[in-house]
């Protein structure tokens, strides 16, 4: 560099056009004739009279004053002799009188090493949301904050905030070679600065947006990013995550209470209840109803109420609507010190087109594809992730690896993973592009599935990765190093219409649908599966679980606990939307708490003690868990009696293990002496009746124990003769 600035330069600078402002401001080291060194502060402050400049071991009376290079605020001062390269302060008085002190932020050096830029480059910075974002760092002993952004097709970036009066030309950013990345460390802010990103791009215009690696949101309506620190936080979950570590998700127990924090309660006024407020009264409900997890809807910052979280604009940001980062970490802490998981629902598929989000980042399809064929969700009105770029793959996979780091969350819920795999998803002819090979598959998609399921089996094993996945893609639970995408589980979205459908037929005409409840087996093994009851399916009048049933409302409820009670007999995991377990009338509203008031009804008490009972059974007994993606653990008992719209199966732990019989009755007509084939002789004891009157049931059936006789029937060496209740599924055990 120059010791002089031409007019280029100091245009560059006064009119924030330059990329490499440390390049030209800050502290410079020269050589003269007869190597004489020539140390150089040159200093940017706008609406500055006067700047001097003194190190710390100098008083402030002995500042230098800087030369004034042009009246916009640029100054510079030449000493003739070499000083200790150390930080030293700025003194300034501005054209209104005021005077600060302050450290030039144009001194450090960037924090950001060529190892962290190779690998951002490669898509391989696993720990990227540590490098990129706002951090509050100790910089040879000055506290400040340092700002890292990617912006390759920027023409500058700078940091706005109160502490620069929102002025893009103040902090303006360094970039870091060919990166694409910009880095400024600013002295004398903290934890709890807002701030945005200003970017000017190519053509001209000047935009404002969020940080994407943000920690910290505002509370909607506004969108600025706020300063937060990671590793801010004392956990107590050591036990808890060790033992996670070990579990064989495969052979537990999972089932999952999927909720909405914003409208399981809420306060008189509207008001979402605070993290602190759900830790206080949803954790104790899901611990005593017996479910081992809480699916999280909506964690990650959105701007939009009816988005349900889907929509999100702030990737690294949890929600300001319940509270802060710490207060979410404290809410799973606590979560483990009672026992319970905690699973978080993330959005890798698309993001939304909200001016200060991701959409054009820097004035180009930066994070999405130019082109709408690939770019958009025609269906949703949003953009669609670049995935075959580096930088986006490691955006997103450090991100999941984010939250699990950061936030000790056990599970990702991968939303929209159809839509991901398929470039012709909800797309006619002529509106989607083949891949390189002709076909459909996004295999850019694919690639980074594989990527982020080995990454986060690789740094957290026993983190559930579940897919929401409805197509017949092969290998989605498959592990990666077998060519599989390598989830844990996939959602059972096939089980899941089949069951609600045939649930919602009047009895009479179930005989006509019997393979809707039999086909499930075709393929129950083909991956391992969880079975998902979730918010989707009680929306966009599709009605409430227990509304969809048919008949009077007895009828209707006995066909609840019916369905309830198949789901948790059925192999693969659960998962059940809140509200569904009481057996709430209308459908889930966004905007108001469940409703309830129906528990002051017995009924409505009954559903959720038939609910709870069916979590305990779940849990206590490794006949429904331990062998759920095996056909050792399933043998149909009685599968052909469409007629009677009767089936029965039996659950073992193993293949050598006591059986577990399971038999449903979906007509409101009892069955006396119903004839089943077991395969074992001895006395069957009922453990279980749905119709029991402690559920809201009739109490038909006083039958509790039955001798097998020595008699075949439907391939089997014994028999037993039950008596069926109306609508109802009964379990039945040996001994």
């Amino acid at each position: 560099m120059s010791i002089v600035l031409n007019a280029a330069q100091i245009a560059d600078l006064i009119n924030a056009t330059c990329s490499e402002p440390r390049s030209l401001l800050g502290y410079h080291e020269f050589v003269r004739k007869q190597d004489l060194p020539v140390a150089l502060v040159r200093v940017l402050e706008r609406d500055a009279l006067e700047v001097s400049v003194y190190w710390e071991d100098e008083s402030e009376a002995s500042a230098r004053p800087l030369t004034q290079l042009h009246p916009a605020g640029l100054f510079e001062g030449r000493i003739n002799y070499r000083r200790p390269l150390v930080p030293y302060r700025l003194l300034v008085r501005y054209r209104d009188g005021t005077q600060l002190i302050k450290h030039d932020p144009y001194y450090f050096t960037p924090q950001i090493s060529d190892l962290d830029l190779y690998l951002f480059g490669e898509g391989n910075h696993h720990t990227l949301y540590r490098k990129l974002g706002a951090h509050p760092e100790l910089l040879e002993g000055v506290a400040g904050v340092r700002f890292a952004v990617w912006a390759p097709n920027a023409q500058r970036v700078s940091i706005v905030g109160d502490f620069n009066f929102w002025d893009g030309r103040r902090h303006a950013m360094q970039v870091l070679g060919g990166s694409g990345i910009w880095e400024l460390f600013v002295p004398g802010i903290d934890a709890g600065t807002l701030y945005k990103i200003e970017i000017r791009t190519h053509d001209g215009r000047v935009m404002l947006k969020s940080d994407p690696y943000g920690l910290q949101m505002q509370l909607r309506p506004e969108t600025a990013s706020i300063v937060n620190s990671l590793d801010a936080y004392e956990w107590h979950d050591a036990s808890w995550l060790e033992q996670r570590r070990h579990q064989q998700a495969h052979k537990s127990p999972v089932n999952a209470y999927e909720v909405h924090p914003g409208s399981w309660r809420k306060h008189a006024d509207g008001r979402y209840y605070s993290w602190k407020e759900l830790a206080e009264q949803l954790i104790p409900y899901v611990q005593d109803m017996g479910y081992t997890h809480i699916e999280l809807m909506g964690v990650a910052e959105h701007p939009f109420d009816a988005s349900w979280g889907y929509q999100v604009t702030g990737y690294y940001a949890p929600t300001a609507r319940h509270g802060s980062p710490q207060d979410f970490r404290d809410f799973v802490d606590r979560c483990h010190q009672a026992g319970v998981g905690v699973l978080m629902d993330w959005v890798p598929a698309h993001f939304p087109r909200d001016s200060h989000g991701l959409s054009e980042f820097d004035g180009s399809a930066l994070y999405e594809h130019a082109d709408p064929r690939q770019g958009e969700h025609q269906e949703w009105g949003t953009k669609i992730f670049n995935y075959g770029r580096h930088e986006v793959r490691n955006f997103l996979v450090a991100n999941a690896l984010y939250w699990i780091e950061q936030f000790h969350i056990d599970g990702l819920r991968v939303d929209a993973v159809a839509s991901m795999l398929y470039l012709d998803y909800s797309r006619k002819a002529g509106e989607w592009i083949p891949n390189q090979y002709g076909g459909r598959e996004n295999l850019a998609a694919i690639e980074f599935l594989k990527q982020l399921n080995w990454a986060v089996g690789h740094y957290f094993p026993g983190v559930l990765m579940i897919a929401e996945e409805s197509t017949s893609f092969p290998g989605i639970t498959q592990p990666v190093h077998l060519g599989g995408l390598g989830f844990t589980f996939k959602w059972n979205m096939g089980w899941m219409n089949d069951t609600l459908r045939y649930m919602a037929l009047d009895p009479v005409y179930r005989r006509y649908e019997h393979n809707l409840i039999t086909f499930s087996m075709v393929y129950a093994f083909s991956e391992q599966f969880m079975l998902p009851l979730s918010h989707d399916e009680v929306v966009h009048g599709k009605r409430s679980l227990l509304s969809k049933m048919p008949g009077d409302e007895w009828q209707q409820r006995a066909s609840l606990r019916l369905l309830l009670g198949y789901m948790t007999a059925h192999p693969g995991k659960k998962l059940l939307f809140m509200g569904g377990e009481f057996g709430q009338w209308h459908e889930w509203r966004s905007h108001e708490q469940l409703d309830w008031a129906l528990l002051d009804h017995a009924n409505h008490r009954g559903l959720r003690e038939w609910c709870k009972t069916m979590n305990y059974i779940y849990r206590e007994r490794p006949e429904l868990h331990a062998s759920d993606h095996e056909w050792q653990g399933f043998q149909w008992l009685d599968l052909n009696n469409a007629n009677d719209s009767v089936f029965a199966f039996l659950r073992r732990a193993s293949a050598d293990a006591e059986p577990l019989l399971c038999v449903f009755n979906c007509t409101p007509i009892p069955r006396n002496n119903y004839l089943l084939g077991v395969p074992l002789p001895g006395r069957y004891r009922k453990i279980l009746d749905s119709d029991d009157p402690a559920w809201g049931g009739s109490g038909y059936s006083n039958q509790y124990t039955v001798d097998a006789e020595a008699e075949t029937w439907a391939g089997f060496t014994q028999r037993i003769h039950i008596h069926l209740p109306p609508l109802a599924v009964t379990f039945w055990q040996r001994g």
